[in-house]
């Protein structure tokens, strides 16, 4: 039997709070997830209307469902390895704009409507003067928010108290001021008038945020295993981590309305999200940066070994507490906290995370997530992160391809590839040159935005630290930064 509403005998029906712009794993996952938690102790007693974005989707078997779908949660949970499992329940029904257009207008005019939630792709908040007022549906998801929005407007006569609260999840910086500047621009190209301009301005809000949830999706490789586990099948079946966070910038009261404070769930809202920003890259994405062509070339092949070794899992350590903590202004003991959750995610038992997908696009990498934390360092500290900079030294060895006698499919730009092909391929084996590949690799500005040669000591730790490596091989060499 299928999952739908007369096999979930504890089905409820809230009236509808939420227009969610995306119905894909993550916002099913995470968003839905926290507002069916909500619901259930919160008394938020609200539903999302779904709209899917593009013309083919998943909301006929969405509403086939009644919008009910089973959501697992499988990681560390209190020090403990969990799985567990639930239906949720917060989607009343799902409209595809592309065959309903109408109906989709149609919801603006709801008078209990308050928010917009989103997730369309980093490339979704975008703007398109083709975009016509007339196009039934708009071809962006920002035209189509705007018509929306202008239907409401319409619709309530530009009553300031029907206006949304708008929360962008896409994975651009500042996402909520680069919607709303798309909106603004919809409303001038098509003429919509000052009044509806001054209405989007004065009766909405509209909110930045940044998401954090590794989510899986569909599990297509066990589903026989998890519909005879669950006695019903379920076509949405979806996976994510036991970690969340949510931090969205915007004003207090909002809380107010969307509770998730009462319901226990790791949401912070801030009047500037920036920090945190920097401390989920320099913290989570960072290490795990720093951590593969340092674990990879010491034999190693996913996260969860590379924590777990005795050597390597103090080194991600020692990166993590020792030099990037110590270049973060939010206050240390939350810092302390954030980065243990990440250790914890790092060991998920549930999830093989392997080195060699973390490794596209190492250099560039590097330079986003990691180099800003050894500058900082430098500069607080007098002093280079010794780790910091092995890591560095032991990625240039692992774009020379070998780890071993086993090649490395490296994969990255190919201006970058070409970089290290010469670099190695004119390597005469002396320390000589191993020098002159370190100063080519730092000098290339197109990566590094700036040439590292001019950053005091670095050339030379580099260097040293290549030497050991290409003399001793990754283990003896690491045990001097040990």
């Amino acid at each position: 039997m299928k999952l739908n509403r007369e096999l979930f005998k504890e089905f409820k029906q809230y009236p509808e709070k939420v227009v969610q712009f995306g119905e894909g794993n993550f916002l099913r996952g995470f968003v839905d997830w926290q507002i069916d938690k909500m619901n259930k102790e919160a008394g938020f007693n609200g539903s999302v209307v779904v709209v899917q974005p593009i013309e083919h989707g998943l909301i006929d078997m969405l509403n086939e469902q009644d919008g009910l779908y089973t959501l697992y949660l499988q990681g560390i949970k209190d020090g403990e390895a969990v799985k567990e499992h639930a239906v949720m329940n917060s989607i009343s029904r799902g409209i595809n704009p592309f065959d309903k257009y109408d109906d989709y207008l149609k919801v603006a005019e709801q008078p209990e409507l308050r928010f917009i939630i989103s997730n369309t792709t980093e490339a979704g908040i975008a703007y398109d003067e083709k975009d016509r007022f007339e196009d039934s549906p708009k071809v962006s998801f920002p035209g189509k928010l705007t018509a929306f929005m202008y239907h409401r407007f319409k619709a309530f006569s530009g009553d300031k108290n029907k206006g949304f609260i708008i929360i962008p999840c896409e994975l651009i910086d500042r996402n909520g001021e680069k919607l709303m500047r798309a909106v603004l621009q919809y409303s001038e190209l098509w003429n919509l008038g000052q009044k509806f301009i001054n209405w989007v301005k004065d009766a909405n809000t509209f909110c930045c945020s940044l998401v954090d949830r590794i989510v899986t999706g569909y599990p297509r490789d066990t589903i026989k295993e998890i519909t005879e586990e669950l006695g019903y099948e379920d076509n949405l079946v979806d996976v994510a981590e036991q970690f969340h966070l949510w931090v969205i910038e915007g004003p207090a009261w909002i809380e107010d309305e969307f509770p998730t404070g009462k319901a226990g769930l790791n949401v912070k809202f801030v009047e500037d999200m920036t920090p945190y920003r920097t401390r989920k890259v320099r913290i989570l994405n960072g290490p795990h940066t720093a951590l593969v062509p340092v674990a990879y070339l010491y034999g190693l092949d996913t996260v969860g070994q590379s924590v777990d070794h005795q050597v390597i899992g103090e080194f991600i350590k020692g990166v993590m507490y020792d030099e990037i903590i110590p270049t973060l202004d939010l206050p240390e003991e939350e810092l302390k906290y954030f980065a243990g959750a990440v250790l914890e995610r790092f060991h998920n038992p549930f999830v093989n995370h392997y080195l060699m997908s973390i490794a596209l696009n190492s250099m560039s990498k590097y330079e986003t997530r990691d180099l800003p934390t050894l500058l900082e360092y430098l500069k607080r500290k007098g002093e280079l992160p010794q780790k910091l900079v092995f890591s560095l030294a032991a990625l240039i060895e692992f774009y020379k391809g070998k780890r071993g006698e086993e090649d490395i499919k490296l994969v990255d730009d190919s201006d970058i590839l070409d970089l290290y092909n010469a670099a190695w391929g004119s390597f005469d084996g002396t320390e000589a040159g191993l020098r002159k590949i370190v100063m080519t690799v730092l000098g290339y500005e197109k990566n590094w935005k700036m040439n590292l040669n001019d950053v005091r000591g670095l050339t030379d730790a580099v260097t040293h630290y290549l030497v050991s490596i290409e003399k001793s091989g990754i283990k003896e060499a690491l045990k001097e930064v040990m």
